[in-house]
C-alpha cells in the first residue's frame, strides 16, 4: 500500500498490523478473482476490511476487486486517500436507508456494515437507524437474489442480545428483553430484524447469508466524530489530555481490535454456516470499562478522572450490565484474535500519533 503520510497509510504500525492479520487468513485465497461489495466501507469495521483486500491483492497476482458503497465519495477520499484511484477499488453510490439505491454491480460476496452505530445519532435519528438495517439489508438481498451473488455477510450488533439475568458471557442464542418503546433500542430492533430478514431469505429463495455480532470494536480507523467511549477516550488520549469516565466503569464489555474484528468478518464470509450467527469476541479483550480507561491512560500517559453523566448523556447510555459475548462458535472455524486488549489499545494510540506526526516514545509496540 502506498504510504499517505495523512492517511493511515503513513503509519508503519497500522501496515504491520495488516500483514500480520493476513498471514493468519489462508483462507482469503477463496476471494481471488472474485469481487466483493461492501457497504459501510469507510467505517470503523469495514474500511479494516478493505484494507486487508488492499493488501491481499499487493501480495498476490490475482485481485478480489472492491466495490465500496456509501453516501458520500468524500468520505472514502478522507479514509482511503489516493488508494480510491486503484484499478481494484470502485465507489458505488448508497444511501443504506433508502429503498431507491441502483446497484449495476454483479457481486460475488455482499458485506453490509452501512448504517448508525454512533449512540447520539441512534437518538437523534431512530427512523434512520432502523431503515439503514431493515430497508438497507433488504436491498442488498435482493440484489443478490438477482444477481446470483455467492453470499451476503450482515454486520450485526451484540445489542440484539438485550438484557439478561446473570454474567455468563451471551452465546448466539441467548436472547433477553429489550424495551420496544425506547427510542434508544430502534438500533438493536433494527438488528434483530434485519437478522430474520437474512434468514427468511434464505429459507425462501435460497439467498446464502451468515451474519455476525461484534461487541465493541475500537481501533485507529473510528471517525475523529465516533462519540463511542473508546473512540472518544482513545482520541483524547492521543491528544495528551486525561480520560473523563462518566460511570463507575465496572459494565464489562467484549472489546475488540478493528483488525481482529475485520479478520473475524473475513473468516465467517468464506468458511461460515449457511443461515447462522457468529459472535465477534477476543477472550483476550473481555474487561470492564474502567480497565479500558486505564489501559489507555497508561499508554498516553495521561490520568483518568471520574466525573457525573449528565441527563443528555445518560439517554445514550447503553444499561447492559455484562455484554461479554461467547465466541467459540468463530474460534471453532479457525479464528483466533491477535491483539488482546493492552496491545490493541496501545496500537490505536501509536498509530493515530505517528499519523499525526507525534513521535512520542511512551508508546510500546
Amino acid at each position: 500500500m502506498t504510504r499517505q503520510k495523512t492517511t493511515l497509510y503513513g503509519s508503519d504500525t497500522w501496515i504491520s498490523d495488516v500483514d500480520e492479520v493476513l498471514s493468519v487468513l489462508p483462507d482469503i485465497h477463496t476471494l481471488a478473482g472474485k469481487s466483493v461489495l461492501i457497504t459501510g466501507a469507510a467505517g470503523l469495521i469495514c474500511s479494516s476490511v478493505v484494507d486487508i483486500l488492499f493488501r491481499y491483492n499487493d501480495t498476490h497476482d490475482v485481485p478480489v476487486h472492491i466495490y465500496a458503497a456509501g453516501r458520500r465519495p468524500e468520505k472514502m477520499k478522507d479514509r482511503f486517500g489516493s488508494m480510491v484511484e486503484r484499478e481494484d477499488f470502485t465507489f458505488i453510490p448508497y444511501d443504506s436507508s433508502r429503498s431507491d439505491n441502483t446497484l449495476d454491480v454483479p457481486a460475488d460476496y455482499i458485506i453490509h456494515g452501512a448504517g448508525n452505530a454512533i449512540p447520539e445519532l441512534v437518538i437523534k435519528e431512530p427512523v434512520e437507524t432502523m431503515l439503514s438495517n431493515f430497508t438497507g439489508m433488504k436491498c442488498l438481498l435482493d440484489h443478490a437474489k438477482k444477481s446470483g451473488t455467492k453470499r451476503v455477510l450482515y454486520i450485526s450488533s451484540s445489542e440484539v442480545y438485550g438484557e439478561k439475568a446473570g454474567n455468563r458471557p451471551y452465546r448466539e442464542n441467548d436472547y433477553g428483553f429489550i424495551d420496544l418503546m425506547n427510542v434508544r433500542n430502534s438500533y438493536s430492533v433494527g438488528k434483530r430484524a434485519a437478522e430474520t430478514l437474512c434468514a427468511s431469505y434464505v429459507a425462501e429463495y435460497g439467498v446464502e447469508s451468515v451474519i455476525v455480532r461484534p461487541g465493541h470494536i475500537y481501533g485507529p480507523t473510528a471517525s475523529p466524530l465516533d462519540n463511542r467511549v473508546s473512540s472518544v477516550w482513545a482520541n483524547t488520549a492521543t491528544r495528551g489530555e486525561d480520560i473523563v469516565m462518566k460511570s463507575d466503569g465496572a459494565k464489562i464489555r467484549s472489546y475488540c481490535y478493528c483488525l481482529d474484528c475485520a479478520s473475524a468478518i473475513c473468516k465467517v464470509l468464506i468458511m461460515g454456516e449457511n443461515s447462522h450467527a457468529y459472535n465477534i469476541s477476543n477472550p483476550d479483550s473481555v474487561i470492564s470499562i474502567r480497565n479500558l480507561g486505564e489501559i489507555l491512560a497508561r499508554t498516553a500517559g495521561v490520568q483518568l478522572r471520574s466525573e457525573s453523566m449528565t441527563e443528555k448523556e445518560k439517554e445514550t447510555y447503553c444499561s447492559m450490565e455484562n455484554s461479554s459475548l461467547d465466541s467459540s462458535e468463530l474460534i471453532r472455524l479457525g479464528w483466533k484474535g491477535l491483539f488482546d486488549a493492552e496491545r490493541g489499545l496501545t496500537h490505536t494510540v501509536k498509530i493515530l500519533r505517528e499519523i499525526r506526526g507525534d513521535s512520542d516514545t511512551r508508546n510500546r509496540s
